[in-house]
């Protein structure tokens, strides 16, 4: 029997490779034409996507400032789960750390991976290419303050995550081959129907699976083979260097790399993410790091300038207002919270109390954001000064590139690594998230997860090979109406985690007085 399912396994995979193949015969000699590709489905698709984004990403003045309605929402829910529930991001913090080491892990718990495994493979869907291009476009745009906002917009978040991943495993589904099943989708429909609203629950969980299923597809996997081919070209000679033309080869590679570790589901990713995760993010840090060193006599002008022009910046539309707009929408857009997409990886986790993960969730905008986020800025503000940073001369992640290179001038090598597995790491993460969208809706079969796994690889290869501006759009606007749903659920259900969290530190309390 063992055998049958090994052959049987064998010829889906031999499935997957030779349709990987076939689509690298057909895109090789379409390379040459993939600017009309381009330019004709772009043309089809931007009316919508331009609908679309003005609906989702609706902006209302105020003041000067012209304020995205989403970031609103995200940023309400992050300050009220905070207040709401004590600060328990400053809190539990040290908690968070304890039981990401370990300290209160059992093996015999249901679920399939540890929690520090969780934290990784959700890490690895957050750490992108915004960690650093990211980080420089919104310097560029509201000056070193927006580095203070983004720094507060993460601390807030960690709140909204504890929330999301507390709910993710508390409602998740374990099926009967042991792999669980969690996230919004599920929270969302269970959760509510707990509360007599069983048809608004299962409407906002569709809503949600389908969502992310078409969004994981874009901003999680075509954006990323192409920024990926985009920084091996520029460091390999540019339009004139070896691999000119080549994005479709690229984009075979990763989907081969990717496809060889999804298809082995979340205990495959967790076991690539657990070790990738860490070395790529202490890479990028103590790059960063030495970068800042280097530059150490202009460091304290650049912690006085972000403190200074979260304040009083002038030059940037709406002010203060503005500032505080550009910097919480960068931290919103890198860590995530409040959209629900880490609540899936976190959901498997092995553990009999949902809390635990919340706590571990904590960890992740710091990391992203706090961390990450803020070392880019500083490499930033301690190699340029803000007048050409604000120039727009150069922006995204040439500008990050040109300030490492300022001081090392071999780093974009390097840098371009990082971004690479920055990009390759989050593909990871966003096709398991795509996945369990599929699964939820077409059911749960392992024949279902491999279809959809042979449908994310194949559209890695076309991102690398051509540039589809409307449909990352598209897709990206998508990721962004998620927010809605998750946050109306996370809403309703605040009280029942507050309740458990009680409960929690009671138990807890109780444990450490029979010590």
């Amino acid at each position: 029997m063992n055998n049958m399912k090994s052959v049987k396994s064998n010829d889906y995979n031999l499935i997957y490779f030779r349709a990987v193949f076939l689509l690298s015969m057909i895109l090789m000699p379409a390379s040459s034409y993939a600017a009309g590709i381009d330019d004709a489905i772009n043309t089809a698709v931007q009316p919508i996507t331009d609908k679309l984004s003005a609906f989702i990403f609706y902006s209302v003045p105020i003041g000067s400032a012209d304020v995205p309605l989403i970031v609103c929402w995200l940023i309400f829910g992050a300050v009220f789960f905070t207040g709401y529930l004590g600060f328990i991001n400053v809190r539990g913090f040290k908690h968070a750390i304890d039981i990401v080491s370990g300290k209160f892990s059992d093996p015999k718990h249901d679920g399939e991976i540890s929690h520090f495994q969780a934290l990784t493979a959700a890490v690895s869907g957050t750490v992108g290419i915004g960690n650093i291009a990211g980080v420089a476009i919104t310097v560029s745009i509201g000056g070193p303050g927006a580095i203070f906002w983004l720094i507060v917009a993460g601390l807030i978040g960690m709140t909204t995550k504890f929330v999301e991943c507390t709910l993710g495993v508390k409602y998740r589904q374990t099926n009967p081959d042991g792999t669980v099943s969690g996230g919004p989708m599920y929270y969302l429909k269970y959760g509510l129907e707990k509360r007599g609203m069983a048809g608004f629950g299962k409407f906002l969980g569709m809503f949600y699976a389908i969502s992310i299923v078409i969004g994981c597809l874009g901003i999680g996997n075509m954006f990323q083979s192409n920024q990926a081919y985009v920084q091996l070209l520029q460091v390999t000679g540019g339009e004139a260097g070896m691999l000119a033309g080549k994005g479709w080869l690229i984009g075979i590679i990763l989907a081969v790399l990717v496809g060889a570790i999804v298809i082995g589901g979340i205990k495959s990713i967790a076991n690539v993410t657990v070790r990738l995760v860490p070395f790529m993010i202490l890479l990028y840090i103590v790059g960063a790091l030495i970068v800042i060193a280097m530059n150490g006599e202009r460091l304290p002008a650049a912690i006085i300038a972000i403190f200074v022009g979260a304040f009083t910046m002038k030059g940037v539309t709406g002010g203060v207002l503005g500032i505080m707009i550009i910097g919480f929408q960068r931290a919103a857009f890198s860590n995530e919270a409040g959209i629900g997409s880490a609540a899936i990886a976190h959901s498997a986790v092995k553990t009999d109390e949902p809390l635990t993960e919340g706590f571990v969730a904590l960890l992740e905008p710091f990391i992203d954001t706090v961390v990450i986020c803020t070392l880019t800025g500083l490499v930033l503000l301690t190699a340029f000064p803000t007048e050409y940073l604000m120039a727009g001369g150069v922006a995204g992640i040439e500008l990050t590139s040109s300030a490492f290179e300022k001081s090392i001038s071999w780093s974009p090598v390097p840098l371009s690594f990082a971004a690479i597995m920055f990009a390759f790491s989050t593909m990871l993460a966003w096709a398991y998230y795509g996945t369990k969208a599929w699964t939820y809706i077409f059911g749960e079969s392992k024949n279902k997860e491999r279809l959809f796994s042979l449908i994310f690889c194949i559209f890695i290869v076309i991102g690398a090979a051509i540039k589809l501006e409307a449909i990352l759009d598209f897709a990206d606007a998508l990721i962004f109406v998620m927010a809605i749903p998750n946050l109306i659920g996370l809403y309703i259900m605040a009280p029942e985690v507050k309740q458990d969290l009680k409960t929690y530190w009671a138990k807890k309390d109780m444990a450490l007085e029979t010590e």
